[in-house]
């Protein structure tokens, strides 16, 4: 176990209390774009291969909407995350456990889960002092052959993003800040930003954090066009169709290794050595 402690105190972590207080952020994974949509459905395919009755820690696990499927799934699940208002909407739903919890201090055994998910504070870790620190807590509490997965917001992505009404005729500095950096903490109301991955970044942060071999890929399909659309079924269904084609067209994972920046967002796979 650790007994450190990280208090949610910065004007960053603020933010971050403020803005997922009002509890709907279940709604980005369901309701509020095609994206999201995709999103989820790729991350559940990607789960849903787990033993049965896997004991799994869902970092950062918001509202509960990762950690009631898993449950439904037959998973043992603990969820943790650092705003109250979460915690006590996912703690209604009866099937996990759902506890305050912060990625960089966890209060969990060493080697006591099969599965670490962390989809939310890689976002918002501001340093990468703090992100490794969160992976390598994860590496801390996963089993020897234990897997984390771990997702990120693609900053290539997201600079196209802030760059759609102007066609990138019209950069400002602090756009192009951004792009080279990945660091942005938004000054006014709205997400609260923090930082924005590349995939090789993110294959670094693993490595310092104990996971040497991770492999990074696009969660969703290579454009931020799939955020703009509404939820719809039929889009999904075109969306989940896609991406299998391209995996079958993509055997050895190199294309999807070299397009994963142009996806919303990323997703880090990794296991812990059983050698430690």
């Amino acid at each position: 176990m650790t007994d450190r402690a990280v208090p949610i105190a910065d004007s960053l972590d603020a933010k971050i209390q403020s803005y997922y207080a009002g509890g709907d952020e279940a709604a980005r994974l369901t309701t509020r774009s095609a994206g999201g949509q995709i999103e989820a459905a790729r991350l559940r395919r990607e789960l849903a291969s787990l033993p049965a009755g896997s004991r799994i820690l869902d970092v950062g696990g918001g509202t509960g909407i990762h950690a009631s499927w898993l449950a439904a799934q037959g998973h043992d699940v603990t969820m943790l995350d650092p705003v109250p208002e979460q915690v006590e909407i996912a703690a209604r739903e009866g099937t996990f456990a759902a506890e305050l919890g912060d990625a960089r201090a966890l209060t969990q055994t060493d080697a006591s889960f099969d599965l670490v998910l962390m989809c939310g504070p890689l976002y918002h870790l501001a340093t990468r002092s703090e992100r490794v620190t969160a992976l390598a807590e994860a590496r801390r509490v996963l089993r020897p052959g234990g897997l984390l997965l771990a997702s990120a917001i693609s900053r290539l992505s997201s600079f196209q993003d802030s760059s759609l009404q102007h066609g990138g005729a019209g950069l400002s500095e602090e756009e192009i800040a951004v792009l080279r950096g990945g660091d942005w903490t938004n000054p006014g109301e709205g997400f609260p930003g923090g930082h924005f991955h590349t995939a090789q970044e993110l294959r670094e942060e693993l490595t310092e954090a104990g996971f040497p071999q991770a492999q990074v890929t696009g969660i969703e399909l290579p454009s931020v066009a799939w955020e703009l659309y509404p939820a719809d079924d039929e889009l999904l269904a075109l969306g989940e169709a896609m991406l299998a084609r391209m995996r079958a067209l993509d055997p050895d994972g190199r294309r999807a290794a070299l397009t994963a920046n142009l996806s919303p967002h990323l997703l880090a796979s990794a296991s812990r050595s059983t050698e430690g």
